[in-house]
């Protein structure tokens, strides 16, 4: 069990995965710790989620059809440093498919951390406190 001190309520997430049975897993997951969840399928609808809402997290899967993960986590730094009001939105690449050159890969293409499936709570909330230092 999570202690309470650690949960973050109504955390506004995005969720960006191709893959129906993560989506369902992930939002589970997400809602347990009290976060409220948005749904992309691909990178190109992650991008243009970004665009009209404000997210306190994005969970990015890496490998989607129309837009990969890469492709959208450069598009939304491009986007934040375009805006009037430049804002920092954290971006957990999240990936089954980690390789020793995936962590560099991720970081080169403005996301923050690297996350493995299936999904650690303990692991997501450990990742979100190293952003709020």
């Amino acid at each position: 069990m999570i202690p309470a001190d650690k949960i973050k309520e109504n955390l506004k997430v995005l969720l960006v995965e191709d893959n129906l049975l993560n989506q369902k897993l992930m939002s589970i997951n997400l809602s347990k710790l009290h976060c409220i969840v948005s749904i992309a399928n691909n990178g190109l609808e992650g991008v243009e989620l970004f665009k009209k809402q404000t997210f306190d997290v994005i969970l990015m899967d890496l490998m989607m059809p129309v837009m990969d993960g890469f492709e959208a986590s450069r598009e939304i730094r491009r986007i934040e440093k375009e805006t009037k009001e430049p804002s920092f939105t954290p971006i957990i690449a999240f990936t089954a498919n980690t390789l020793n050159n995936d962590f560099q890969k991720c970081l080169e293409n403005g996301m923050d951390y690297l996350m493995e499936k299936p999904f650690n709570a303990y692991k997501f909330i450990e990742i979100l406190d190293s952003f709020d230092q």
